[in-house]
């Protein structure tokens, strides 16, 4: 088994034991990514639309990292520590994602790992997943 790993370089990856991302053959597996900048600080604090679109846009760029787009999303996960931030959260998704339109969840949860979050998000993508051949179901 070919087995590819990413890593976002902070300290918590070894600490915890996982990567930011795992590759192994078409898929691509992308861990609870949070809105944290290039030195692993929390960014937009107190904005969930702001977090969510910074937490999916280090999710993408994990996925490019491993060998994949955008348009190979096909899972995502959103857990948010207040429900009523849905709507918040929900535009930031289809800003992210438009036209990809991954499978998705969002759910509350009691807290993250720092009282700043607000969000975290998972993705699941398979490489060569985007229209490959013209057609869309919908069904």
């Amino acid at each position: 088994m070919n087995r590819r790993t990413v890593t976002s370089g902070t300290e918590w990856e070894p600490r915890v034991g996982y990567s930011r991302a795992v590759r192994v053959g078409d898929r691509i597996c992308v861990s609870g990514t949070t809105a944290t900048d290039d030195e692993g600080s929390v960014v937009a604090v107190g904005d969930p639309h702001g977090q969510a679109k910074r937490a999916m846009e280090n999710v993408v760029s994990a996925v490019e990292e491993a060998g994949g787009a955008v348009e190979d999303v096909v899972r995502t996960r959103m857990y948010v520590v207040d429900i009523d931030d849905w709507e918040a959260v929900g535009d930031a998704h289809a800003e992210v994602f438009g036209d990809v339109r991954p499978a998705t969840s969002m759910v509350e949860v009691s807290r993250l790992i720092d009282p700043d979050l607000l969000v975290e998000v998972e993705a699941e993508a398979v490489v060569g997943s985007g229209d490959e051949n013209g057609a869309e179901s919908d069904g």
